[in-house]
């Protein structure tokens, strides 16, 4: 790269964030393409194809459910180049709002693309879609799609679940602090009954993992239910089974890791009141799940992303905030996700202004760790900014600290003890 074009880079970077410093050799920090005024780009998702490209995919245009000009559309990065291509265009579905991708490079030599259609300008018509391709590193060319179709997710007792989670989740003691958390329950509990809504909704946020069994997982949440679950093959995608789902009345969007001795940790973020990164784990390889309790990690209601280092160390990406999306953290876990003692910021405006978010964490075959997320919003148009680092600068981070206490993370805290014995 270029001192010139990286002076361009920095030059951009401060004009628009004239209260932060990018000027730590130990991270770098590019614009993938400029802001366009009054577009909605977001929810980044990259994948490291066999080549060593990196694939960035997200959703573009004026809106989200209710434009129907939103499409998936992407960008690659070659390896050993300094700047992303032009903008590809990666799924439309015309007349209809194509939201959250999710893109994978498979073990298998595919490439997979999850996103969901939406059916009538509500999350709850999200239906989920999947489009594969042999053909994806071509310098200058899209992928090209060989098969397409629709996921079909099908929970199984998922009333019954429901029902289990109000009961272990203590929506009594919660209505107290968040009174209309009565009324959003009993319209979830009504919706919980209705097998429609059970297979429609459900969306990606992140990349699937692959577990050391070869089985592959695919995290979707729903906004219908505020719950996660996995669809998961052990096939190589020729065909996909349904798990148990996550209610924990307020966690969405999972990210998966998994520990040395088989467990599946989800970490998601939260959709209700509690303001801490929710938790469930799984002994079955993701087909069944704990009750899903609060961590100490803070989260102001923004998507989160986790994933295991070729060191052993686990990595997250986060808001670690309560409110506000102005902070972008990375924290380190050298206990399987037990605890996360060791942070450092990817970016963080202390003018308390901005919006970092919905990110999404790789590291490379050659050890490096990128961060892709939405940077900025409406109406002064979003762009994706590319982070990388390595695990050695964030080593040389700061303890994590705590959030302050609540009334309603003591709740989520007495469901984590509850849940333990």
């Amino acid at each position: 790269m270029s001192k010139q074009f990286l002076g361009a880079i920095f030059t951009v970077l401060v004009a628009s964030h004239p209260a932060m410093a990018w000027d730590d050799p130990g991270i770098t920090h590019t614009a993938v393409f400029g802001r366009e005024k009054g577009v909605h780009n977001h929810a980044p998702c990259v994948t490291e194809c066999p080549n060593g490209d990196l694939l960035l995919a997200y959703y573009t245009g004026h809106g989200e459910r209710s434009s129907d000009d939103v499409r998936i559309v992407g960008h690659r990065l070659q390896k050993g180049h300094a700047s992303w291509s032009p903008r590809m265009e990666l799924a439309d579905t015309p007349g209809y709002p194509d939201c959250n991708p999710a893109i994978f490079a498979a073990p298998n030599g595919e490439l997979w693309l999850w996103y969901p259609t939406i059916l009538d300008h509500h999350w709850e018509g999200a239906l989920l879609k999947y489009h594969v391709s042999k053909d994806f590193q071509t310098a200058g060319k899209a992928p090209v799609w060989s098969r397409e179709g629709v996921a079909h997710v099908t929970p199984e007792k998922f009333s019954d679940q429901f029902e289990l989670a109000v009961k272990a989740q203590k929506v009594d003691v919660v209505a107290k602090s968040v009174p209309r958390w009565s009324k959003l329950v009993e319209l979830t509990r009504q919706r919980s009954k209705d097998e429609l809504y059970q297979r429609l909704g459900w969306m990606p946020r992140v990349r699937p993992m692959v577990l050391s069994s070869g089985r592959w997982l695919l995290p979707l949440y729903s906004d219908t239910y505020s719950a996660g679950l996995a669809y998961y093959t052990d096939d190589q995608g020729k065909s996909w089974k349904t798990s148990q789902a996550m209610i924990g009345l307020g966690n969405i969007q999972p990210a998966f890791v998994e520990r040395k001795d088989g467990t599946v940790v989800a970490y998601m973020r939260d959709n209700g009141p509690f303001h801490r990164i929710r938790v469930a784990e799984s002994k079955d390889g993701g087909v069944s799940w704990s009750q899903v309790v609060s961590s100490e990690l803070p989260n102001p209601g923004a998507g989160v992303d986790a994933i295991r280092l070729q060191s052993g160390s686990w990595l997250m990406v986060y808001n670690d905030l309560t409110e506000g999306r102005w902070s972008l953290a990375l924290s380190l876990s050298d206990d399987e996700g037990r605890t996360w003692p060791m942070t450092r910021h990817v970016v963080r405006n202390e003018q308390k202004k901005g919006s970092y978010h919905y990110p999404s964490l790789l590291q490379t075959k050659d050890g490096r760790i990128h961060v892709l997320y939405t940077d900025g919003g409406t109406p002064e148009g979003s762009t994706m900014t590319h982070s990388a680092t390595t695990e050695a600068w964030i080593r040389g981070g700061h303890p994590t600290p705590k959030p302050p206490a609540s009334p309603l993370s003591e709740i989520g805290k007495l469901l984590s003890d509850a849940a333990a014995k």
